[in-house]
């Protein structure tokens, strides 16, 4: 039955409760060890190479496990791969939380991330599925809750470990999974009783083997993948920046942290809803690249003037997260299109969001400075310019675009 025209919880009330909830899910392994390692570190011997590890694990996670989620749904439907993906989040958050050494910790955490990179894929989709006629808002509403989901973890992880320890800290969030769970596991259900609609989908191996050869596709993942590199670059080096070069001590250095962070919420709820609307896309990617490029600008040759400020507009950089993900979407017919985009522009982005930091290190520490990482994200972010005029064009994927 089409969805056209319908209200928005009409006959979908599980569906749009079960996109929240997952959503919910999608960021808590990410930010609730890194602010306790210490904690646990005390008990388990981390050394620097497997904090680093433990660093990295997930956009690389992401990356992977984005990459196999469409072989995986040509096995089966898109509900029961994401209840997959909530159990494996489920599974791994237990594993960490009764980890009695290293090994264990580092199984747990990869099962986690495996499941986080299945549900990344999974959202554009399983959005386009249930709710083609509410795109924008509820592309809106789930990228708000991821942001939530980023910001709630680190700041409950320290007060949470020091009265229950490390390992109530770190497992609690298996509970979020859980109630995840229910709507999906009743929508299957039903889904299983009810005969399957015919299939009017083009091939999905003609679909996937396209992708390479799209310009469409290769630019909407340089844009995800602008805003990954941005977004985990920044996320691991921005406290030691801005103390290195405007001289903020760390507890400062954390709360601008926090600021980076919060502007994902505007964005989220804004970009979204401008993106159906407006006729030239690529005027917010070129918005996108100007915060980006003046931020880091500031930092490099002003940074003592309104240092928090260049921190604001190098937050707003990352609005190519919400815009990558609507346009997945935006620029597909299909389910097996959204599926197949969604996998590659993920895959690859998540690819370069893992370069990021590690390009920003090993530059400040070759260079002793913060001059030649700052150039080079500068120059990397005008590679935004040529992908949006590319994702701005009206065409579709199965259109060859």
């Amino acid at each position: 039955m089409s969805t056209a025209n319908r209200p928005l919880l009409a006959g979908r009330m599980l569906a749009f409760i079960g996109i929240i909830l997952v959503a919910a899910n999608l960021r808590t392994a990410v930010g609730a060890l890194s602010p306790i390692i210490g904690r646990v570190s005390a008990e388990l011997p981390l050394d620097p190479l497997v904090v680093g590890l433990l660093g990295a694990m997930p956009p690389v996670c992401f990356a992977l496990f984005g990459i196999i989620t469409p072989a995986l749904v040509r096995r089966s439907r898109l509900e029961v791969v994401l209840i997959l993906a909530l159990a494996a989040i489920l599974v791994g958050h237990l594993i960490r939380g009764i980890a009695g050494d290293v090994l264990t910790l580092v199984i747990g955490s990869a099962v986690t991330f495996a499941g986080l990179g299945l549900g990344n894929v999974l959202l554009p989709p399983i959005v386009k599925k249930y709710f083609p006629d509410r795109i924008a808002l509820m592309t809106t509403l789930y990228v708000t809750m991821l942001s939530i989901s980023t910001l709630i973890p680190p700041l409950i992880a320290v007060p949470v470990a020091d009265g229950a320890g490390w390992r109530i800290s770190l497992a609690m969030w298996a509970g979020v999974s859980v109630v995840a769970l229910v709507p999906w596991l009743v929508l299957n259900l039903h889904a299983k009783r009810t005969p399957p609609p015919p299939r009017l989908d083009p091939s999905r191996t003609e679909v996937v083997g396209r992708l390479w050869r799209s310009p469409l596709a290769w630019s909407l993942a340089v844009i995800f993948g602008l805003s990954s590199l941005n977004a985990y670059a920044m996320f691991a080096w921005l406290p030691s920046l801005v103390q290195d070069i405007v001289g903020v001590n760390d507890a400062t250095a954390g709360v601008w942290l926090s600021v980076f962070a919060f502007m994902g919420f505007p964005a989220g709820l804004l970009i979204p809803i401008l993106a159906v609307r407006m006729k030239n896309i690529a005027l917010l990617v070129y918005v996108a690249v100007g915060c980006l490029v003046a931020g880091y600008a500031g930092l490099l040759i002003v940074p003592t003037v309104a240092p928090l400020a260049w921190v604001v507009l190098i937050g707003l950089g990352p609005l190519l997260f919400p815009l990558a993900l609507v346009l997945i979407n935006l620029r597909t017919r299909t389910h097996d299109g959204a599926i197949a985009l969604s996998s590659f522009v993920q895959g690859v982005g998540y690819v370069l969001g893992a370069l990021g930091p590690l390009v920003v290190g090993i530059t400040h520490d070759l260079t002793d400075g913060w001059t030649v990482p700052l150039v080079i994200l500068i120059g990397v972010a005008f590679i935004g310019v040529f992908a949006g005029a590319i994702v701005a064009r009206d065409r579709t994927i199965e259109d060859g675009a």
